[in-house]
């Protein structure tokens, strides 16, 4: 079987999981993996689904589109790609958190260094709250860290980047970050 990657965002409101689960059950379309979140007031999910190879990734969505336009969502549908080049490198997983004053520019400059060291962000959530009130703005950045990196190298500019726009930031091993959540 053939997958899909498929995208729904619109305005958030009850019922849109079904309304997309019941579009891919009517054409025999198996969810393999679902991701989706409300940002303010706004939904966006992912699915990942197989179709059978009488339907193509155009006519899915164009039945998606026929079920879920009326309710104001947009819709894509794409071919997954299967992963291309080398393997991703061996990694741990990590967690990232800061908090500080919300202002222009602190997903920009986390995530640069995190590019420069090759980190690859899995997941991450943010938002800002309260303006000048830290306790109200956080990002948390769920990161595979490659084993081949300088750790204190990474984390040092990570410090020195989040001391530059008024962040505390704290780096964790996820088991450790899971284990004090557990608390």
């Amino acid at each position: 079987m053939r997958k899909v990657v498929i995208s729904v965002l619109g305005q958030d409101r009850p019922g849109i999981v079904a309304a997309v689960s019941r579009v891919l059950l009517e054409h025999r379309c198996n969810i393999e993996d679902v991701s989706q979140t409300i940002l303010q007031s706004e939904f966006a999910g992912v699915f990942i689904a197989s179709i059978g190879s009488g339907l193509t990734p155009e006519a899915l969505r164009a039945h998606l589109e026929q079920a879920l336009a009326p309710i104001g969502l947009l819709v894509t549908v794409k071919p997954l790609e299967p992963r291309r080049g080398a393997q991703p490198p061996a990694s741990e997983p990590f967690v990232v958190t800061t908090i500080g004053p919300d202002r222009l520019g602190l997903v920009a400059g986390i995530t640069e260094i995190m590019a420069d060291f090759g980190v690859n962000i899995t997941t991450l959530k943010a938002a800002f709250r309260g303006g000048d009130d830290p306790r109200r703005n956080i990002m948390i950045y769920e990161v595979d860290i490659p084993s081949a990196i300088d750790r204190q190298a990474f984390r040092q500019a990570l410090r020195d980047r989040a001391a530059a726009l008024g962040l505390d930031l704290s780096l964790q091993h996820r088991q450790i970050f899971e284990a004090i959540q557990s608390i």
